[in-house]
């Protein structure tokens, strides 16, 4: 019996301790390829390079790298003919060295390459670890997961896309949650360089807030509890199709 084909990757590139041992964990239960950005793309959401070359490195058996996006591996991994054996039948993304909670899930590589699997048609899950988690524990509640994932019957229409926060600490258990809000210190930090000219970094000092919502993800791991937040690939906002039709003079 042929075992499953599990495809890895995430947004802090091929040797963060994260994607090695997401792929540890779960190697058990699947056959499992590492495909992940050469250097770190934390932050760089769905972005693909349409415009620059992609370089490809083997890193032992199972293991490349590809010098571009999250979203540029997955695709890349799915269609260079030759660096899959098969189609996957699941794609995990992760374990992200931070969270990716409420309105991280927009800027996050991590949660890109997963949402990249899912456009294709292959089931995808991310895995975030919150500052403080325990890696070795967030890899068990992932090789859990993602075996549950794949007995799982697939859904008419859009593939399964699931976003899992490990909070820091003792685990309380797990929610099925949905996404909360994050609240940044928002701002741009205007410096000089050595030459005279400015440079500016954006964020502000601050840190981060989130306003409490029942059954959120923010509010599972407040409470110590693992989220797992089903997130979907359309972006139609059906409340505000008057407003459309107004403004298209209908």
């Amino acid at each position: 019996m042929t075992r499953p084909l599990i495809l890895a990757s995430n947004d802090d590139g091929v040797h963060a301790p994260g994607v090695q041992m997401l792929r540890e964990a779960l190697l058990p239960i699947a056959d499992v390829i590492v495909v992940a950005p050469e250097y770190e793309q934390s932050g760089t959401s769905h972005s693909i390079s349409l415009h620059a070359p992609l370089r490809h490195k083997r890193h032992g058996e199972g293991v490349h790298s590809i010098a571009g996006s999250p979203a540029d591996c997955i695709y890349v991994a799915l269609y260079l003919e030759g660096l899959l054996p098969r189609w996957p039948d699941l794609v995990v993304s992760g374990i992200n060295a931070g969270a990716n909670l409420g309105d991280d899930v927009f800027y996050s590589g991590t949660v890109a390459a997963a949402r990249e699997a899912a456009l294709r048609g292959v089931t995808a899950i991310a895995f975030s670890l919150l500052d403080g988690g325990d890696l070795l524990l967030a890899g068990q509640y992932a090789r859990e997961m993602s075996e549950r994932l794949l007995a799982t019957p697939k859904p008419e229409g859009q593939p399964a896309l699931l976003s899992v926060n490990f909070p820091p600490g003792e685990h309380r258990g797990t929610r099925a949650t949905r996404l909360g809000r994050r609240l940044y210190s928002d701002g741009v930090d205007v410096r000089t360089d050595p030459r005279g000219g400015e440079y500016y970094w954006i964020g502000g000092p601050g840190g981060v807030q989130h306003p409490h919502l029942d059954g959120s993800d923010t509010e599972a791991v407040d409470a110590g509890y693992v989220s797992v937040t089903p997130l979907g690939l359309s972006a139609t906002q059906p409340e505000h199709l008057g407003i459309a039709s107004f403004v298209a003079g209908g």
